[in-house]
């Protein structure tokens, strides 16, 4: 006899987590089905080697939405947070480097040894996002309303939302209009004439995405970031334990809500019948009757993979395979039998404390355009942009004493690549030390293991579709109202009773938990009709 429950939950990454405290909250009771040993999706640490452990994949968290941290009540379910002060570390290949650190005045004072100007316009910059971020918070904090029909709600939300966007005053809101459509290198040549530091701001704009600096809208990137953190370079935290701790602090919060989650429950197929959700059929054979089912996965995966299409209408499906998910994102960890020397940092006391946040290699704008180039003829970089860190320095209980883990975000390495995959995993590896070898010398003699994630094994091993790590692009035509498509934006799908939670909705930018807790408010409403 198969079993019934009212909601099931595909997928146990943050958001699946967050959407099912807030729905157990609500007395719901969900079951949360993950198709691996361990929750936490693209969040997890794993070892890397013999007494090694990483953040397999996101290195870097959120920041977690405050109203989401504060109702799941996560440092009572053992999250510690460890906010190194330097935020980053960006070496030159002239031997300089520019250090940004958590206490803006300290940024602006190194900042100051490149140009006086540059540091007096970083703490301008920073005060006006500030204030614009008041306003785009709001918006990612609430469902897209309807385009043919706004309920109530929503038109008091946006009315809101524009009554603190005419108190920017003329001159920001001009700005902000302005800027979105932008290329972030020319938004960060606005601000700055140190081309290390727009090199910095500019990455801000193009992380785990299809675009370069010069590319129209990457600007909107940026400010989509930019309202969950306003400091321009980006913050940097990371739990004690890895990015999987925070999803194992969250599961425990949803258990403890009234939630059930099972691992090892792979998702075969959601099942439907004249437009409605059913249930859930696993990979063991096991059948699961539901009359609401929310998936965590993105939505080409749930809607074209996991549900039969033959439930959707042809313009829909046409609409859908044209979602742009194809990412551009690889992942190298490092196992170290020491802490690589910098050549920047030879005449530094030490420098090790320097290292303790990201690393950025990207020294011009010019260069990331370069990396960003090749991937759009089906080939990874050669001199990639590349976002680091050494979590051990501020955990040191990821690594035998003595020794680290370093991860690293590597761009561009497409999705699609013209050679194939099989066989380049290694070359890509090679190309990452020897990119970093070029202002560490040191590392590549210091290495006892590498992991090699490419973009097909994100597909393959984390379902996600592409390989897009952010489970599809941030781009003008898929954000806000058109996130994952135009009238299909408030976590509903054409399948009454299947519901998306991941990523691949608004606002869907990193690990803060947004989306999920958007799906639920939404997701609650339903259910109690």
């Amino acid at each position: 006899m198969a079993e019934s429950r009212h909601v099931v939950i595909v997928g146990g990454g943050h958001n699946g987590l967050v959407t099912a405290f807030y729905l157990a909250k609500a007395g719901f009771k969900p079951l949360v089905l993950e198709r691996r040993p361990t929750v936490g999706g693209a969040a997890v640490t794993e070892e890397l080697h013999s007494g090694f452990k990483c953040s397999v994949l996101a290195h870097n968290v959120g920041p977690i939405c405050r109203q989401v941290a504060r109702d799941m009540r996560l440092e009572r379910h053992g999250l510690e947070m460890l906010h190194p002060e330097p935020v980053i570390f960006a070496p030159a290949p002239d031997g300089r480097y520019l250090a940004l650190f958590a206490e803006p005045s300290r940024s602006a004072a190194e900042i100051a040894k490149f140009s006086p100007p540059d540091a007096a316009h970083f703490a301008d910059f920073h005060r006006v996002l500030a204030r614009m971020g008041k306003v785009l918070g709001q918006v990612l904090h609430m469902a897209p309303p309807s385009i043919d029909a706004p309920a109530t709600g929503d038109l008091i939300k946006l009315l809101l939302a524009g009554k603190d966007f005419r108190g920017l005053g003329k001159k920001d809101m001009f700005r902000l209009l302005r800027w979105g459509p932008m290329a972030v290198a020319d938004l960060a040549a606005e601000w700055f004439e140190t081309e290390l530091l727009r090199a910095i701001v500019a990455a801000r704009g193009i992380f785990g995405t299809a675009m370069g600096p010069w590319s129209a809208g990457s600007s909107t990137v940026f400010l989509l970031r930019a309202a969950s953190d306003p400091y321009p370079p980006g913050s940097y935290a990371v739990p004690r334990g890895g990015t999987g701790a925070l999803t194992q602090a969250m599961a425990a919060a949803a258990t403890a809500a009234g939630a059930e989650i099972r691992t090892n429950a792979g998702v075969s197929q959601i099942l439907a019948k004249d437009g409605v959700v059913t249930g859930v059929a696993l990979e063991n054979g096991e059948e699961i009757h539901s009359s609401a089912v929310v998936s965590n996965a993105d939505p080409r995966r749930t809607l074209l993979h996991l549900l039969d299409p033959a439930h959707l209408e042809p313009d829909f499906i046409v609409k859908l395979r044209n979602y742009r998910c194809a990412g551009t994102s690889a992942k190298v960890n490092l196992a170290l039998s020491g802490l690589p020397s910098f050549h920047a940092l030879k005449s530094a006391d030490g420098g090790g404390s320097l290292l303790a946040g990201r690393i950025h290699i990207g020294p011009e704008i010019d260069y990331l355009e370069r990396a960003f180039d090749s991937s759009k003829y089906g080939e990874f970089s050669a001199k990639p942009y590349l976002d680091a860190t050494i979590p051990s320095l501020a955990d040191p209980s990821l690594a035998p004493e003595g020794k680290h883990v370093m991860s690293v975000y590597m761009q561009f390495a497409p999705y699609c690549l013209k050679a194939g995959w099989d066989g380049q995993r290694e070359a890509l590896a090679d190309v990452v030390v020897n990119t970093l070898a070029e202002y560490a010398p040191s590392l590549p003699s210091l290495i006892e293991a590498r992991q090699v994630i490419t973009p097909l094994d994100l597909e393959q091993s984390y379902s996600l579709t592409g390989g897009h790590i952010f489970q599809g692009e941030l781009a003008l035509d898929q954000l806000f109202t058109m996130r994952p498509l135009l009238g299909w934006a408030r976590y509903s799908t054409p399948i009454h009773g299947l519901y998306l939670c991941g990523s691949g909705t608004h606002p869907g930018d990193g690990l803060t938990g947004a989306s999920g807790a958007n799906a639920a408010g939404e997701i609650r409403q339903h259910l109690r009709k």
